[in-house]
């Protein structure tokens, strides 16, 4: 990922908070045969390596092997940026579109999990975190323990060893202060926000 200087975010609180705020993650391998494998799963980022489960049924984890790269893309807000949103275009014209967005890449190296404890304590870490705020959370223990165990044989863990990353904020930092109002404002305009609404499957 390309990231110049004014975009580059350094400050590890906030790139954490970022990650642990979207809570999910794009993992990217490359099998055996050099062919890429993407999978968005939800992932908790801690103690320097992010964790997280593939479905038993899928090939994803199958062409893993332990202790080879893996690349973990997480994504947050992002919004196409039109040229006419900024009052320069009038002062100068020379105004081209964009794209907005906030984004964070985490290498390292990759293990697949296939221990059913090891699995119940990532589950949990997960559920827990995605139900705290709630007025009343859910736990992986208020379901029965038998389906619980036939669930967990369904999934199979993975562990990213982060040793890089690189995290990006690209929201018009290069612009003028009137400019990023102008893109402020653009946003908050109702074709925008239904533009951004309506990309779902």
């Amino acid at each position: 990922m390309y990231v110049p200087r004014v975009n580059r975010v350094e400050d590890e609180t906030l790139v954490s908070d970022f990650v642990a705020a979207c809570g999910a993650a794009t993992l990217v391998t490359v099998g055996p045969d050099g062919e890429p494998d993407a999978t968005l799963l939800p992932v908790l980022w801690e103690s320097g390596e992010v964790v997280g489960h593939l479905a038993r049924a899928g090939e994803h984890w199958r062409r893993i092997r332990d202790g080879s790269p893996g690349l973990a893309v997480v994504t947050g807000p992002q919004a196409y940026v039109s040229p006419s949103w900024y009052p320069s275009k009038a002062e100068h014209g020379r105004v081209v579109p964009t794209w907005n967005y906030s984004a964070v890449q985490l290498r390292g190296t990759i293990t697949v999990h296939d221990d059913p404890e090891w699995l119940r304590g990532v589950v949990t870490r997960l559920t827990d975190r995605h139900e705290a705020g709630r007025a009343d959370p859910w736990a992986v223990t208020d379901a029965p323990e038998r389906f619980i165990d036939g669930q967990l044989r369904a999934i199979v863990g993975v562990c990213l060893r982060v040793t890089s990353l690189d995290a990006k904020a690209k929201w018009s930092q290069n612009r003028s202060d009137a400019d990023r109002a102008g893109v402020l404002a653009g946003l908050a305009h109702p074709a925008a926000r239904a533009r951004m609404r309506s990309a779902s499957l």
